[in-house]
């Protein structure tokens, strides 16, 4: 049995390593994945999958196998590689891909976009406050509610090709299931994409959560696995071309030179910190640029009022209103019935009442062609104190 303490102090980064016996390592999924895949084998790649691919084209066929990849993001993998990637695929072989993030060249190719709402969540304590809800599509799940406790980021699928996408998961984020597991068919082949490698951890496979894993891995087939660690750059990259003839790199082959280019740049440090002094002139003082913005909205306002166009303003008012609804609780404003009024109150954490009572407000005022300057401040004030909660 797995023990994830120890006498040291646990590790809780998301390291997502198959070596890792820590809680977000990858170490219990590696070890077990011969066994997912009815006894298949399964391939540790010891080198960049786009330099494996470089070596390797001449053998990989059609039905060759599964490449998985689990991580944080797939930075190491190049833009040539990804291509390879996707060429592997269309040929009919099929890919995993769990990571936070999605770079853009995979985006791209493969006609999908994604939103991160706590893309800006680094910390370990706020990471496990981060909880989700997770559902499978396939009826054979019954439709199934996962629930994870921790260090689930609200990342999900926004955009996709419709003609060759299928959507087989999702997670359910304010009130609404988006998409969190997609299946992208490519030439032969498809590709899978999950928004939450977290999931497939230590953590979760000790915490009753293997059920989801096993369900979501019955999607592959049984066939040889090229399990991706994600540890090195390629060799044979062109975008790495020019980092692999580095002079330095000639330089740091033989002690002596090594020794000799220290050497050379800390006397060449010396020399430029010691120069620098005697010769460095003062610094005049440079004033920032004003800020002018508050001065020009002022100008603005006053321009406005002076004019006495208060349907001008209240208009304006009501687009902000609508805007910032649809950004901040994912709303559609095209209908403000009452389906719309219950599910801004569910979601702003007003009352019901009030909320009832603005969304008429605002459709009242919408349709006068004229507004005083008392209906300008009422609606307002109505707005800021539905903003406050």
């Amino acid at each position: 049995m797995l023990v994830l303490t120890s006498c040291n102090k646990t590790n809780w980064s998301e390291n997502f390593r198959e070596k890792e016996k820590s809680p977000f390592g990858t170490y219990i999924l590696y070890n077990q994945a011969n066994t997912l895949f009815n006894n298949q084998e399964v391939v540790l790649l010891k080198e960049n999958f786009y330099d494996y691919l470089f070596k390797n084209y001449d053998s990989i066929n059609e039905n060759f196998g599964n490449y998985i990849c689990i991580k944080h993001n797939a930075n190491k993998l190049p833009k040539d590689g990804i291509t390879d990637l996707l060429s592997f695929v269309k040929e009919g072989n099929t890919a995993f891909l769990a990571l936070n993030t999605f770079n853009e060249d995979l985006q791209e190719q493969l006609e999908f976009t994604t939103n991160n709402l706590n893309r800006n969540v680094y910390k370990i304590d706020d990471l496990r406050d981060l909880q989700g809800e997770f559902y499978l599509k396939n009826e054979r799940f019954n439709n199934q509610k996962f629930t994870f406790d921790r260090n689930i980021r609200k990342h999900y699928f926004v955009t996709y090709n419709e003609k060759k996408t299928i959507v087989l998961g999702s997670s359910k984020i304010d009130g609404e299931k988006v998409p969190n597991f997609i299946k992208i068919y490519h030439g032969k082949g498809a590709i899978f994409l999950h928004s939450n490698p977290v999931v497939f951890t230590n953590y979760y496979l000790l915490k009753g959560k293997e059920q989801y894993t096993e369900h979501v891995f019955s999607y592959l087939r049984s066939s040889t696995i090229l399990w991706d660690p994600h540890t090195k750059y390629s060799k044979f990259s062109s975008e790495r071309e020019d980092n692999q003839q580095s002079v330095f790199k000639f330089f740091l082959q033989y002690k002596t030179l090594t020794w000799f280019l220290v050497v050379v740049l800390v006397g060449t440090l010396l020399f430029m910190l010691f120069n620098a002094r005697r010769k460095q002139r003062a610094i005049p003082a440079i004033q920032p640029l004003q800020n002018t913005t508050i001065a020009f909205t002022q100008t603005i306002a006053s321009l406005y009022l002076k004019e006495q166009n208060h349907k001008n303003l209240v208009d304006k008012k009501i687009t902000f209103f609508l805007e910032k609804v649809r950004t901040k609780y994912l709303l559609n404003t095209t209908n403000l019935n009452k389906d719309f009024i219950h599910n801004l109150a569910s979601k702003s954490g007003n009352e019901l009442q009030k909320t009832t009572y603005l969304v008429n407000t605002i459709i009242t005022l919408h349709k006068k062609s004229e507004c005083t300057q008392e209906e300008l401040l009422v609606l307002h004030k109505m707005i800021a104190n539905f903003f406050k909660k």
